[in-house]
């Protein structure tokens, strides 16, 4: 059986400190119809960061020691390298301009601290609990256009060896973000042993297509299509380092 899927795109306009991120969802789906039941509804965790007063005056920032250690090693402005180590929970190493980081269970350049698509004079770090966001808007739509939708946060992320971003979902309600094929059989009878799909990952880099990285202002994208159940999984799963491949190869060699 053949399957298709749709995506549409919603102009939000620019969105401000304090705006009702759902009221601006709901006001920009006439493209799609609508919500309809079933959508996925992705947004850009820079928009939402916004929307819930995440934007920080560099002018505000006053850097530690620790701080201007690492800007001076990495080029990089002390106020920022300060806000990068407070939105972070270690910081592994970094090259010019970025530090390596991990926070909440993932790998990412500067803790997602990000100046682009910022004011002047400002940086946007990551949603506090995109989780927790991705939930409450479900709820909200669910209450105010009475439909039963899967909303993911996501973000644009660099992968190792490759040049480039793609999406990546930080955020997840309604769906499951991770599909374990394990057990199943592949084309010639054997069982799937590790695999596991990034469901996700993959919708959100369909949206980043139709988002762009620059002055779009396509914050919001709607799913729609997938044969996705929703109405349960909540969160995204991850792995401890030590079971990454990447982590875990520079772990064994320290």
């Amino acid at each position: 059986m053949k399957q298709a899927l749709t995506a549409y795109s919603c102009m939000t306009g620019l969105i401000e400190p304090g705006d009702d991120m759902t009221d601006r969802i709901i006001g920009s789906a006439g493209e799609a119809g609508g919500i309809q039941d079933g959508d996925i509804i992705v947004i850009a965790e820079s928009a939402l960061a916004t929307a819930e007063g995440r934007v920080i005056r560099l002018s505000d920032v006053t850097p530690s020691k620790e701080a201007v250690t690492y800007a001076e090693r990495y080029q990089m402005d002390p106020r920022v390298a300060e806000v990068v180590i407070s939105e972070s929970d270690k910081v592994i190493g970094g090259i010019p301009g970025f530090l390596l980081c991990l926070k909440d269970g993932t790998l990412l350049p500067n803790a997602g601290v990000d100046g682009s698509n910022a004011p002047d004079g400002t940086i946007i770090p990551l949603p506090a609990d995109p989780n927790a966001s991705a939930a409450r808007i479900r709820e909200e739509i669910f209450e105010r256009a009475k439909k039963s939708v899967a909303v993911l946060v996501i973000d644009s992320r660099t992968h190792a060896m490759r040049l480039g971003v793609s999406g990546v979902t930080i955020g997840c309600s309604g769906m499951d973000a991770v599909s374990d094929c394990r057990g199943q059989k592949d084309l010639f009878g054997r069982t799937l042993e590790v695999t596991r799909r990034a469901i996700g990952d993959c919708i959100a880099s369909t949206a980043e297509l139709l988002m762009g990285e620059a002055n779009e202002c396509i914050p919001v994208v709607i799913v729609r299509g997938l044969d996705i159940a929703i109405g349960s999984g909540e969160g995204i799963e991850t792995i401890a380092p030590d079971e990454c491949l990447f982590m875990g190869a520079m772990m064994r060699r320290e």
